[in-house]
């Protein structure tokens, strides 16, 4: 189950549009999360009617310097619990080193175990270039291009208040020696209930790319709280089988006060 990459398509990601994106783009600045935050999800897999608590996934994010630059170094680590293993063992860990001024990334790396599926990579963006180099060979990309975990990072700082219920919001994504064009779409806001509290909350569907587990389309829904930090609080999204429901259960080291929660 590719949990992390849904989370971040946010994105999460893990996720087309012939819009072109604007400057904003290819530099926004980050309002949204600092140094030292962490985020730990709880993955519930349905089918059948039965709800199976399958296993956590945490986002953790440093400042460190990479290359003579500053930059948030950006992981996430998905696993199954152990009494799922025997199951759908899982073993993910996705990372990025982003820049903290621009918010664009540097270097992406996925470590994938899920199951009999396993993939790695390891990819360097040289931005003067606009190239993406990785095991399999160098491949040109647009100048505002992202990862799976800088995705995250960007989506996490949008104005949302600019937008219409509708409205796409595009951006390009490189995964597997390949450049997606790919967009979230906005919902708009409400207020829902999660495993962790209530809250008042930004919703949108990101355009999935196909996987092993995920179809492709908006097949996922986000929501995202109404407020600076704009930290995911829910995912939902079909699967092969069944559904998949990720959960907010604990943050630490936030930005902003979580001022969308109204009540435990």
């Amino acid at each position: 189950m590719k949990w992390i990459a849904p989370i971040a398509t946010l994105v999460f990601a893990v996720i087309s549009f012939p819009l072109k994106a604007d400057n904003d783009f290819c530099s926004i600045s980050n309002a949204a999360f600092k140094a030292g935050e962490s985020l730990t999800y709880k993955v519930y897999y349905y089918a059948a009617g039965v709800s199976i608590g399958a296993g956590e996934a945490v986002f953790t994010n440093t400042v460190e310097r990479f290359n003579d630059k500053m930059v948030y170094h950006v992981v996430g680590e998905g696993r199954t619990y152990s009494g799922y293993d025997k199951f759908y063992k899982v073993r993910d860990r996705y990372e990025s080193y982003i820049d903290t001024a621009t918010l664009q990334p540097y270097k992406f790396i996925r470590n994938v175990n899920e199951g009999n599926y396993k993939v790695y990579e390891n990819v360097s963006f040289i931005k003067a270039a606009n190239t993406a180099i990785t095991q399999k060979g160098v491949y040109k990309v647009p100048a505002c291009i992202q990862d799976v975990m800088s995705a995250i990072s960007y989506t996490r700082n949008l104005d949302f208040n600019k937008f219409r219920p509708g409205d796409k919001i595009p951006f390009d994504m490189f995964m597997d020696n390949k450049v997606y064009p790919v967009y979230i779409r906005y919902l708009g806001k409400e207020v829902i209930r999660t495993k962790y509290a209530k809250f008042r909350a930004i919703k949108f569907k990101p355009l999935l790319i196909q996987s092993n587990m995920f179809e492709a389309g908006e097949k996922m829904t986000v929501w995202v709280s109404d407020d600076p930090d704009h930290v995911a609080l829910r995912i939902e999204s079909a699967i092969v089988v069944g559904k998949v429901r990720v959960d907010m259960i604990d943050c630490k080291n936030l930005r902003s006060p979580l001022t969308s929660m109204i009540s435990f």
